[in-house]
């Protein structure tokens, strides 16, 4: 059983967005001040979002896998979220962080994902091989600052998944203080299609 909010917009919902929050062993959650800022912006672009906790953070049962398992997590809120939409409402999977990495993995194996938003993707830390495998539109949003997103890398996946990349100069890894920025950016992708 996962924890979960899900805050839907007025009227009929354009699509619905799974959150996913940072790294569970360095306290992210869904109440993560860059996830909350992700899904307000999912709501001003008309979209339902569902924020949740992993396995063994907060109310979730469970516990941290290394990643097999919450992939497995983000699949589950995403069939969950797909339930409560209209049929044809696009799905969107947006993840911050370690949300990111496991969020793109999802992305690969769900079907029907229209968009993939990666917010500070950690190159650094795990690799992400999987990604020429994503068939869905990508956008992500990084801090040029970012010590956990390598230029090198970030490239890489850029030209490989052909992603949008959103800058957001002077930010680092945990945009603290980039709430406003984050949430207009995920807004615009999402309104843009």
């Amino acid at each position: 059983m996962l924890e979960a909010r899900l805050a839907e917009p007025t009227g009929s919902p354009r699509g619905g967005a799974v959150v996913c929050h940072p790294h569970p062993e360095y306290g992210g959650s869904m109440d993560n001040d860059v996830v909350v800022a992700a899904a307000r912006g999912c709501l001003d672009a008309g979209w339902s979002a569902l924020r949740f906790n992993f396995g063994g953070v907060g109310a979730s049962g469970g516990q941290y896998s290394g990643g097999p398992e919450e992939v497995d997590d983000v699949i589950v809120a995403a069939s969950a979220l797909r339930e409560r939409l209209p049929p044809d409402a696009a799905l969107a999977i947006v993840g911050y962080s370690f949300g990111a990495w496991v969020g793109a993995q999802a992305a690969v194996r769900t079907a029907g994902v229209a968009a993939l938003v990666a917010i500070a993707p950690p190159m650094r830390v795990f690799g992400w091989d999987f990604a020429s495998g994503l068939a869905t539109r990508v956008v992500v949003i990084a801090g040029d600052r970012d010590l956990f997103c390598p230029r090198v890398r970030l490239s890489a996946l850029l030209a490989a998944t052909g992603a949008e990349h959103v800058v957001l100069e002077g930010a680092d890894h945990f945009l603290a203080g980039w709430d406003v920025e984050v949430a207009l950016a995920v807004r615009d992708r999402l309104e843009a299609g």
